[in-house]
């Protein structure tokens, strides 16, 4: 069974930092990229960030570009996502997802979430 679980959200000011995790089980986490999303009150899901098998490809949203950095531990099989320079239109809930391709339309599979919210 097929596994994404998301932590590390939470209540943060404007222009500060959260760093969200993403455990991986069930699936060979090596052999899939991975990549973030994020879905606000009212607005589709949209694409943050993602990560190639390698992490030698990395692709982002022009707006979090700067800001936020997606990297990954395949000891660990663990996803991860540094938000810097948080703004409140940063909120949203985070879900992470995995796919046999990289690309910015992935979603093999998908986490349930974490809540971000940014006060201004």
């Amino acid at each position: 069974q097929v596994q994404l679980v998301e932590s590390g959200g939470g209540l943060v000011q404007a222009g500060g930092s959260l760093r969200l995790s993403c455990a991986a089980s069930g699936i060979s986490f090596r052999e899939y990229a991975m990549g973030w999303f994020r879905q606000a009150p009212g607005k589709e899901r949209e694409f943050v960030a993602a990560i190639s098998w390698t992490a030698l490809s990395k692709d982002y949203a022009d707006s979090v570009k700067g800001r936020f950095t997606i990297s990954r531990d395949n000891a660990k099989n663990t996803l991860y996502l540094q938000m810097n320079s948080l703004k409140p239109g940063d909120t949203a809930v985070y879900f992470c997802a995995a796919d046999r391709i990289f690309r910015r339309g992935m979603g093999d599979y998908w986490g349930q979430g974490t809540q971000v919210t940014v006060s201004s």
